[in-house]
């Protein structure tokens, strides 16, 4: 039995990204230490009230807590940690995990580009995108669109189909709409107040931008052509913030993404085949799909994970028992068939068997368990 780590960072859909690890390391004969993110402290609470009922408690325990606890729990030394969460605190868990040579998989985040071509069924398209960004918790998941990137000439017939289907799902008062997520806590509500208030950015709102802090409620928001050195083009957004961004040739969108550090997943609407083919081998990214958003992340039979900033490693499905599973080589011989050649002192014949037999020759190989050359 090995002692795993499991610390959940992201607030989204924290249910998931908490039990998924854990039921892949159970299944994989793992003791699990579960330590939920105090970003939302209600889910953390009901993790640490109903887990000892229902399970084991010697397989299972769950830690409340903040920095404190996360920092005593990485000083311990682990078999597997596993981390959901940003880049930030991915590279505290590293280092963290280095002291005791103790492997990793950090599940991250990263700016998941949408590429959408002229080509495409606009009506379907536009509606998910908005499925994947806002009805996937208002955008605050690791795989929810954070921009887009189309041609200039589409730019205007692709905003005006998100417009009318936000209203479809949303109503003209978004922030009166039970279908919208709230921004998980007062913190990120800042946050994301801060990017729609940069003096760079503001003017670039083309739709939304309603919000009402006490309810903790962004409305749907659309940007168009914000700055690329502005801040919301330099982190993850990880709420209900959209930036369209446009290019000449839709080609020019390869460059742009591959200018940035790799995204969790990437997305590319288009009929044209070929252009996934390029899109596919040319664009690096813990996962990819072709027009659709976001839900790659609930097909088992795929695993998820990241690349480069936004992670290392992956699970879901069997991919989780494999993620907290060591392959162990073994290998159990007999006494007959012993090969002299192996042993020394060599000789020409020797080295000539023990030559065929790595280069996989028939013959040598029967003389070698034949036990030629005959003598010593």
């Amino acid at each position: 039995m090995l002692r795993v780590c499991a610390i959940a960072s992201h607030t989204h859909h924290m249910r998931v990204l908490s039990l998924d690890p854990v039921i892949g390391a159970i299944a994989a004969g793992n003791a699990v230490a579960l330590k939920p993110s105090e970003g939302a402290p209600a889910m953390s609470s009901l993790l640490a009230e109903l887990l000892p009922r229902f399970v084991d408690g010697t397989c299972i325990k769950v830690i409340e807590g903040g920095v404190k606890e996360t920092t005593a729990l990485l000083n311990q030394k682990w078999d597997k940690i596993f981390y959901t969460g940003n880049s930030r605190v991915g590279r505290v868990v590293m280092t963290a995990a280095a002291k005791h040579l103790t492997p990793a998989v950090l599940e991250l985040g990263g700016k998941c580009p949408v590429v959408v071509d002229s080509n495409v069924d606009l009506h379907i398209a536009a509606k998910r995108i908005a499925a994947g960004k806002w009805g996937c918790n208002n955008g605050q998941a690791c795989i929810a669109p954070d921009f887009i990137i189309t041609t200039q000439a589409f730019a205007p017939k692709l905003l005006e189909s998100l417009k009318k289907v936000l209203e479809k799902f949303y109503g003209k008062d978004p922030l009166l709409s039970a279908d919208l997520s709230r921004v998980v806590n007062a913190s990120h509500f800042g946050r994301l107040k801060g990017l729609m208030d940069e003096e760079m950015v503001s003017d670039k709102i083309v739709f939304g931008g309603q919000r009402d802090e006490q309810q903790l409620k962004i409305a749907p928001t659309i940007f168009l052509d914000v700055p690329l050195d502005s801040a919301i083009m330099k982190e993850e957004i990880f709420g209900p913030l959209l930036p369209i961004l446009t290019v000449d040739k839709i080609h020019e969108s390869f460059g742009l993404i591959n200018s940035m550090a790799k995204p969790l997943a990437a997305y590319l609407f288009t009929r044209d085949s070929e252009l996934q083919n390029q899109f596919e081998g040319a664009i690096s990214a813990g996962g990819m799909l072709f027009n659709d958003t976001s839900i790659h992340l609930t097909n088992p039979y795929l695993p998820f994970g990241g690349v480069g900033e936004s992670g290392t490693g992956a699970y879901h499905g069997k991919f989780s028992f494999d993620a907290f599973s060591h392959r162990k080589a073994v290998m159990n011989r007999g006494f007959a068939g012993e090969a002299r050649a192996r042993y020394p002192p060599y000789s020409a014949p020797k080295l000539k068997i023990l030559k065929g037999v790595l280069e996989g020759k028939l013959g040598d190989m029967i003389q070698a368990i034949l036990g030629f050359p005959r003598g010593k």
